[in-house]
C-alpha cells in the first residue's frame, strides 16, 4: 500500500498554517490542543529524528516510503521499542480484516518525515473503519480494541488528517464468503478455530438445493479436524448456506476435479457441513506451518494468546507460548502473538 501521495498532498495544501508545538506533541494553528492532542504524545522528551525504516520493521515495509520519524506517534523513543511493540500487530494484516489496517498502523508505528518536525495522525473515521473492521475477529478470541489506538484520541475529517483509501466492494461482485477467504497462515487458523470439521478433500461437483449450494466431494478424505463416524464420513455433504444467491470461482473452474482442497465448517441439525472456509490446498511455507500445527492439535483456548499491560505470559507449562516483558504502559492487547512468534518473525 502507496500512501505517501495522501501525505504530501495534505502537507502541500495546510502544512503552511500551522505551527508545530514541540512540547505537547501536536499540530495545531495556535488553539489550545483539543483532547486527542493533549492525550497522545505529552511530554515527550526526545528530539524527533528521521532515520531509515529498518528491514525488520516486518509491519511497515513497503510503504510508499523509506525514512520514519522517531519517536513516532505512540511515544516510542528508540527503534528496538518500535519494532518490538509492532510485532503484535503483523497477524492483524495476515488475517486481511481491512484493506486499510497497514496504512492505520504505520501511520503511527513509522510516520513519514515532514520537514519542521510536523506529526499527521490517522483520522479518526480511518480508525474506526479499521476497528469496525478488525475488531469482530479480536472478540472471537475475547480481546477488545487496545487503548492505546482508541479513535476519539484521533483528529475528525474536518483537521489535517490521513483518511482511508479503500474503496468499497463493487456491487456486481457477489462472492460467497466460504470462498472469498484468503489462505495465509493467520486465516487458516482463525478459521480452523471457528470450525469444528476440517478436511482435506478433492471436488467432484455442486448443485443448488434449497438455496444452499451443496457441494459433492469425492470419497477420499482426509480428516484434520473433527469426531465423526465413519457413517458421517461417508455420508458427508458440505454446503455454502444462502450459496444460490452468490458466486464461488472454486465450484466453477473446470480443473478443480484435479485439485486438493481445504474445507472447514461446523455440523447442521440436518447433519450437513456448512462450510465457512475453503481453499485450494497449497505448498507454500505459511499454509504447510499451519496444517503442521493443526494436525498436531492445535488448543485454540491455550495457544493463542496475547500479553497486555506490560505483563509477562507464563512459559512454564511448556506450551510454547510467547512471553515479553514489556516496558510499563505497554499494550499488547492483540490475539495471536503466539503465533507471531511460530510464523519465525525476527
Amino acid at each position: 500500500m502507496r500512501f505517501l501521495p495522501v501525505l504530501c498532498a495534505f502537507v502541500s495544501v495546510q502544512a503552511s498554517f500551522y505551527d508545530y508545538k514541540y512540547g505537547d506533541g501536536y499540530v495545531s494553528d495556535g488553539e489550545k490542543p483539543t483532547a486527542w492532542q493533549g492525550t497522545l504524545l505529552s511530554g515527550r522528551m526526545s528530539q524527533p529524528k528521521c532515520i531509515d525504516i529498518p528491514k525488520n520493521l516486518t509491519l511497515c515495509q513497503n510503504i510508499g516510503y523509506d525514512q520514519m520519524r522517531l519517536p513516532n506517534l505512540l511515544d516510542h523513543d528508540s527503534i528496538n521499542e518500535v519494532i518490538q511493540q509492532s510485532r503484535s500487530w503483523i497477524s492483524l494484516l495476515g488475517v486481511h480484516c481491512h484493506p486499510d489496517t497497514k496504512l492505520f498502523l504505520c501511520s503511527l508505528f513509522s510516520p513519514v518525515c515532514l520537514e519542521r518536525d510536523r506529526e499527521i495522525y490517522p483520522c479518526r473515521s480511518l480508525c474506526e473503519s479499521v476497528r469496525d473492521g478488525c475488531e469482530t475477529i479480536m472478540k472471537t478470541y475475547s480481546y477488545k480494541w487496545p487503548d492505546m489506538v482508541r479513535c476519539d484520541k484521533f483528529p475528525d475529517d474536518t483537521e489535517m488528517c490521513i483518511p482511508g483509501q479503500s474503496t468499497a466492494m463493487p456491487p456486481t461482485q457477489n462472492l460467497c464468503s466460504a470462498c472469498n477467504q484468503i489462505n495465509t497462515f493467520e486465516s487458516l487458523i482463525h478459521n480452523y478455530c471457528r470450525s469444528t470439521v476440517v478436511i482435506k478433500v478433492k471436488l467432484k461437483k455442486a448443485s443448488m438445493r434449497k438455496g444452499n449450494l451443496v457441494v459433492y466431494i469425492k470419497k477420499k478424505k482426509k480428516m484434520i479436524k473433527g469426531n465423526l463416524s465413519k457413517k458421517e464420513k461417508r455420508k458427508l455433504t458440505p454446503i455454502i448456506e444462502d450459496g444460490a444467491s452468490c458466486d464461488c470461482a472454486y465450484l466453477s473452474s473446470n480443473s478443480t476435479s484435479k485439485k486438493s482442497f481445504i474445507i472447514m465448517g461446523n455440523m447442521t441439525d440436518e447433519g450437513e457441513l456448512s462450510l465457512i472456509f475453503m481453499s485450494t490446498w497449497e505448498r507454500n511455507k505459511g499454509f504447510r506451518r499451519a496444517v503442521r500445527m493443526m494436525k498436531k492439535g492445535l488448543s485454540c483456548d491455550s495457544d493463542i494468546i496475547a500479553i497486555s499491560d506490560g505483563s509477562k505470559t507464563d512459559n512454564s507449562s511448556g506450551g510454547g507460548n510467547l512471553g515479553i516483558n514489556a516496558p510499563k504502559g505497554t499494550v499488547y492487547n492483540w490475539f495471536f502473538v503466539d503465533l507471531t512468534c511460530q510464523l519465525g518473525i525476527p
